[in-house]
């Protein structure tokens, strides 16, 4: 059971959260380093360029771990990190193939585990993340930030899983014809993908 809290208790708790730099800092602010973001989209539109470069830029400062649960680390993966220009010196981001919930689990339970863990896909993790297993996750690990990526279908995030995840989503990124539109607890915008120059460049910022 949850306790109840005073105001001068709520206003003492300290967050920690993660410095992003340049474009992404401008989009995403300094958000707390906790909890769950979302990208979602259609195939084909830079959905997992877009994560990569992500999980680029948060590795600067947090260890990260991106699970291709459903690509893999085959040819093409490693063709997008390539596009994408990931820089093979970067200590601080690793990765992996599929790995269930309860590896997942022990991997985070160890020394020095990564801060970050990147999702590919929801639709492969839909049983591991089905029966209240998604909710557990981010309740057991508080301290944790998990980023999942899921496909789309009618402009909603496919699986009723993935539905989900948005509501409960801090920060939700929504990939449209090589576009990623940020919004949720950060300042918000927009971001023009070009896989063809491997760049990120600013297009316009939220303002509602």
């Amino acid at each position: 059971m949850a306790r109840t809290l005073n105001l001068s208790t709520i206003y003492s708790k300290k967050f920690t959260t993660i410095e992003l730099k340049g474009i992404f800092g401008d989009v995403f602010g300094t958000p707390e380093d906790a909890g769950a973001w979302l990208v979602f989209g259609s195939e084909k539109n830079g959905k997992t360029w877009f994560a990569l470069k992500l999980a680029a830029a948060l590795s600067e400062t947090k260890r990260t771990l991106y699970i291709s649960g459903e690509e893999g680390l085959g040819k093409d993966f490693v063709e997008n990190c390539k596009r994408a220009k990931l820089s093979a010196d970067n200590r601080n981001l690793h990765f992996s193939e599929y790995i269930d919930i309860v590896e997942l689990q022990d991997k985070l339970n160890k020394r020095r585990s990564p801060e970050v863990v990147v999702i590919d896909n929801v639709t492969v993790y839909k049983d591991d993340l089905a029966y209240g297993n998604f909710r557990r996750l981010i309740k057991n690990y508080p301290n944790k930030l998990f980023i999942f990526l899921a496909h789309e279908e009618r402009n909603e995030p496919y699986t009723a899983t993935a539905k989900l995840i948005r509501k409960l989503s801090k920060v939700i990124i929504h990939i449209v014809g090589l576009k990623a539109n940020i919004s949720g607890r950060v300042p918000g915008g927009s971001l023009i993908i070009d896989e063809e120059k491997a760049q990120l460049f600013h297009s316009t910022k939220i303002t509602e």
